[in-house]
């Protein structure tokens, strides 16, 4: 038996893997790209399988009940470079790994990776890129994670041409370094009046700044609400992502199901440890709060029109990304306990169904065509491509028995309490409804609409075993959060208790023991140096 001393030592290890792992891969797949596609498949596939099983114990193993601190050369917080590890980013790995794990399947099972140079290579980059983004300590290096993994999505979205995913390339990489430029402005503000950029430390020195600096403080949070604003593809900053996902190809687009969620990630980290009412003034709090809801409405409405209006399938699948994005955002403006347990179950939902989607999606188009309203031939394996098609048209909608109807029904409770109870009702519960109407729609102009013509039958080409499991993982392991809907509801609780508790984090970072990193922490008396409400 292991002890638990070992346990922990051996998670906090692992604490870099994460990071490390896909940027070496990455290295070592460019440097041996004339060795042929299959020594490329079988390091990119290692990759990902160790990067699986490295989350997989992580949170098994409990490193993230309470936030674990890894100073990088053993500079300690502020001075240095730190991972911060805790439920949340724990989450958010795993997310990546299984994402990251099914998009590669699919790849290999399509060809898809030999369509152009450096697919593995750029599938590793944007995987260093995201686990970077979930495990960094301070507000520079999650600006640079940003750019490592919009670099990396670039050469991704841009692989295998073409005039569209070109031009639609475009738009993605403008908007994009409108936001990092904003970005920029934004932290050196914040550089400028508090002299850090450690979030634990930002916090800290907020509490303790001077009431002459609050309106700088506050036009710093909005740039970067802007920002991550951008990144989530929210209401009036989400025009360039029905385009770019629709028009890359299908593994991509999958594993791009987590990019939107890097925004929301980021508001829910940055400002709520930056901005929380148990840290920091009464002048400075909630900024935000009432603009994500609002957005979060918005943004809901506007990909419900969407998914009316799509007449292709990887558009329609593109604005039901959207519509999760405005649906978490209302659950993350509501900013109770009760509404982020409800949009974290959502959040894990949404971003395993509109993976398995796109793929979907991809196998579709394969066979049939991508238009919904033409006529095509009988589909090979239409009943097994319908049946899917049903399935994930019922989560995506949000209808029972599927975990997208928990996550919506416990974001619709919490939102009791709010004063705008109403048009969040509304908003919700009529969209879920326009959903439902339109991917019925699609499906039975899919899968009904057809022309017998069997010469063009023979020639459609046929999906592999392989990649129809690539679809159908995501799906079961929706499933599974069904079965497992309580221990996972409950260990979502705990993990929206521990993202509140703000005070524990900043005692965490800041105040480690000099054994081992991440090994102890002394006391911190926060509330010695918190400014009086």
């Amino acid at each position: 038996m292991l002890s638990p001393e070992f346990t922990q030592n051996m998670a906090l290890q692992l604490l870099a893997l994460p990071v490390f792992l896909p940027i070496l891969s990455a290295i070592t797949l460019i440097a041996l790209h004339r060795a042929g596609i299959q020594i490329q498949r079988i390091i990119s596939g290692a990759s990902v399988s160790i990067l699986l099983i490295c989350v997989v114990y992580l949170l098994a193993s409990g490193a993230g009940d309470t936030a674990e601190v890894y100073p990088m050369g053993d500079w300690p917080a502020p001075f240095g470079i730190v991972w911060v590890y805790d439920r949340l980013s724990g989450l958010m790995l795993l997310l990546t790994a299984l994402l990251g794990g099914v998009s590669f399947l699919y790849a290999i099972a399509t060809d898809e990776d030999k369509k152009g140079a450096h697919f593995h290579a750029l599938f590793q980059a944007q995987l260093f890129g995201l686990n970077g983004a979930f495990l960094t300590g301070d507000v520079f290096n999650l600006f640079v994670f940003f750019e490592v993994l919009l670099l990396a999505s670039y050469g991704l979205m841009l692989h295998g041409g073409g005039a569209a995913r070109s031009r639609a390339g475009l738009h993605y990489i403008v908007i994009n370094l409108i936001g990092s430029t904003i970005f920029l402005f934004a932290v050196g503000a914040l550089y400028g009046v508090l002299g850090t950029l450690n979030l634990a430390d930002l916090a800290v020195k907020i509490s303790q700044a001077p009431a002459s600096t609050y309106g700088l403080i506050a036009a710093a949070s909005f740039l970067l609400f802007v920002v991550f604003a951008i990144k989530a593809a929210a209401f009036p900053l989400y025009l360039w992502l029905p385009g770019t996902y629709a028009e890359t190809s299908a593994p991509v687009a999958a594993l791009f199901a987590i990019m939107t969620k890097v925004g929301l990630y980021a508001m829910l980290r940055v400002h709520g440890t930056l901005f929380n009412e148990l840290t920091a003034p009464m002048a400075l709090i909630n900024l935000i709060d009432p603009w994500m809801l609002l957005l979060g409405l918005l943004t809901l409405i506007m990909a419900t029109f969407g998914v009316l209006a799509a007449i292709n399938v990887r558009r329609q699948v593109a604005y039901l990304v959207l519509a999760s994005v405005g649906t978490l955002m209302i659950a993350l403006g509501i900013n109770t306990q009760a509404a982020l347990t409800g949009g974290l179950y959502y959040w894990i939902h949404t971003t395993l169904m509109t993976a398995g989607f796109f793929l979907l999606a991809g196998q579709i188009v394969r066979t049939r065509g991508d238009q919904i309203g033409e006529t095509h031939p009988p589909m090979p394996q239409a009943i097994l491509a319908g049946s899917l098609f049903l399935a994930y048209a019922i989560g995506l909608a949000g209808l029972p028995p599927l975990t997208g109807f928990f996550g919506k029904t416990m974001i619709l409770f919490a939102a009791l309490a709010n004063p705008l109870w109403v048009p969040i009702y509304a908003t919700v519960l009529i969209s879920s409804v326009l959903m439902v109407v339109a991917l019925a729609r699609s499906g039975s102009a899919l899968f009904y609409r057809v022309e017998h013509a069997p010469a063009a039958v023979k020639s459609a080409p046929i999906n592999t075993r392989l990649s129809w499991a690539a679809v159908s993982i995501p799906l079961g392991l929706v499933v599974l959060m069904v079965i497992a809907s309580k221990p996972i509801t409950h260990w979502l609780t705990q993990t929206s208790i521990q993202i509140h508790d703000t005070p524990r984090y900043i005692q965490r970072v800041l105040h480690p023991t000099p054994t081992a990193p991440g090994a102890g922490f002394a006391p911190h008396p926060l509330h010695d140096t918190k400014v009086a409400h």
